[in-house]
């Protein structure tokens, strides 16, 4: 649900949808069939190629993100919602989360799982571009992406969107695949990984998705690279946790005060 920077972050005219390299334009629509071919079994896949740990690491980064009852939330490419889920409860009726996705078809997923939950009646759904958020400035007490922000087109542009819809203060709260911090772990990752396809065959019935998905993993930058860019977009206080051996880490920043 995209080390290095796209190509058009370097101001070319080009970009990278996993390891292929394609006209700017052309990347939205790409990820756009990725998630409308894999948002009927999201979930199922979610569950099966991570053994359900992304709910744990989901879990840990609310715990982090400093969302108190009564905030206001971004949520950004929440996909069917796993985050949302998590804020609802912890901002409570007097607080408000709004889930958003440039996806359509993940959206209307949202809708229909969120549905059947017992969360408190404060989630709006929002399409919206990351890069062209449509809120106003000093808008949010806090932004969350889970496994997103690797598929965005210009990440320092979504950076800084986001950086301008958070209140001083206000923290923006990321948790993305990574780079593990040893050859081993690297190794056995590399190894497991390749197995994706088949998986998405299997339940999908289509790999390429999941193909798509260890090529953008592995051209996400890594942990220190990100951290500058988040640095570079404005961002204080930038820190950094690998979970799991650093195959996934938690990315925290916040927007300086006036």
């Amino acid at each position: 649900m995209t080390t290095m920077q796209s190509s058009e972050e370097a101001g070319s005219e080009t970009t990278h949808f996993g390891f292929e390299k394609v006209r700017v334009e052309e990347k939205a629509g790409r990820i756009a069939e990725v998630f409308d071919t894999v948002s009927p079994k999201y979930d199922i896949m979610n569950d099966v190629i991570s053994f359900g740990t992304h709910r744990a690491v989901k879990w840990y980064a609310i715990n982090a993100s400093n969302i108190k009852p009564g905030s206001r939330v971004l949520d950004i490419a929440a996909g069917t919602g796993d985050l949302t889920i998590l804020i609802s409860r912890r901002v409570g009726a007097q607080g408000s989360v709004i889930l958003s996705d440039i996806n359509e078809q993940m959206l209307r997923a949202a809708r229909t799982r969120l549905a059947r939950t017992d969360i408190p009646d404060n989630v709006q759904f929002v399409q919206a571009d990351a890069e062209k958020l449509q809120f106003e400035d000093d808008s949010f007490d806090a932004v969350t992406i889970g496994y997103g922000i690797r598929n965005f087109t210009d990440k320092m542009q979504a950076l800084r969107e986001i950086l301008r819809v958070l209140k001083p203060g206000g923290q923006l709260t990321i948790i993305e695949f990574s780079r593990p911090t040893s050859r081993p772990l690297r190794m056995m990752a590399d190894a497991y990984s390749s197995l994706w396809p088949t998986f998405g065959e299997l339940l999908v019935g289509n790999g390429k998705p999941y193909r798509y998905l260890i090529e953008s993993i592995k051209m996400h930058p890594d942990q220190e690279s990100f951290k500058s860019m988040m640095q570079d977009a404005g961002y204080a206080h930038v820190s950094y946790e690998n979970l799991m051996g650093g195959i996934a880490a938690l990315h925290i920043g916040l927007k300086p005060q006036v």
